[in-house]
């Protein structure tokens, strides 16, 4: 992901009202979510953080890194936590021809659908690095996905950011409802390791729930 708005602005959200930017809640209640795994050393530990906290998330699995990881994806699963598709290579839409685009998400979620304890009520999809075409923002929408943006951006991918303004981020701009993005990779996981036990120790002594996306 490249888009460097932290907190979304609520035009951006009118402009592109059919993708979900947040879920409307009275309640204090927040969506974490983590793209681009599964990676073993990294999603091992987020889910270890997590069950801490007894906090769910949304897991955007990259079909690649699924076919490779099956045990720390069946772990998702098993935690109780959502799943969502994030294509197989991790291609950027406006770049990609929407016959390799489509294939790309058809191909992540085979690999999603292997796993046995797969039970998706729901179809959840986030373009890699939030860039995808109209024309294939439709076509998903026609396939019944739910295009899943954000609320809040972390930006713990970003080498040039502190992990101290990472969590500012987080912690400055979440509000109930908020879909925050992290990301369970290698290149996020120097700011991650900081920001994802300050978060969830935040949320936990601030009343917040962290729910799945549905």
């Amino acid at each position: 992901m490249d888009l460097l708005w932290i907190k979304t602005h609520p035009i951006i959200k009118k402009i592109f009202s059919n993708y979900v930017w947040s879920i409307p809640t009275s309640e204090k209640k927040v969506f974490l979510t983590f793209d681009d795994g599964p990676i073993p050393e990294i999603t091992d530990w987020v889910l270890n953080q997590l069950k801490t906290y007894d906090a769910k998330a949304t897991f955007f699995c990259i079909g690649n890194n699924v076919e490779k990881n099956p045990e720390v994806f069946l772990r998702i699963i098993e935690d109780g936590h959502a799943i969502g598709n994030h294509t197989f290579n991790h291609v950027k839409g406006w770049n990609t021809s929407n016959k390799t685009y489509f294939k790309e998400v058809e191909m992540c979620e085979v690999e999603i659908q292997k796993s046995p304890m797969v039970n998706l009520k729901s179809r959840l999809f986030r373009p890699p690095y939030g860039k995808i075409k109209p024309s294939q923002s439709r076509r998903l929408r026609r396939l019944r996905y739910k295009i899943i943006m954000w609320d809040v951006l972390s930006a713990d991918y970003k080498k040039e950011i502190s992990k101290e303004k990472c969590l500012e981020n987080v912690i400055d701009n979440l509000e109930p409802g908020s879909i925050i993005v992290f990301h369970d990779s290698i290149k996020a996981f120097q700011n991650l390791e900081y920001v994802l036990p300050k978060t969830l120790q935040y949320l936990s002594e601030n009343g917040y729930q962290c729910d799945i996306i549905r």
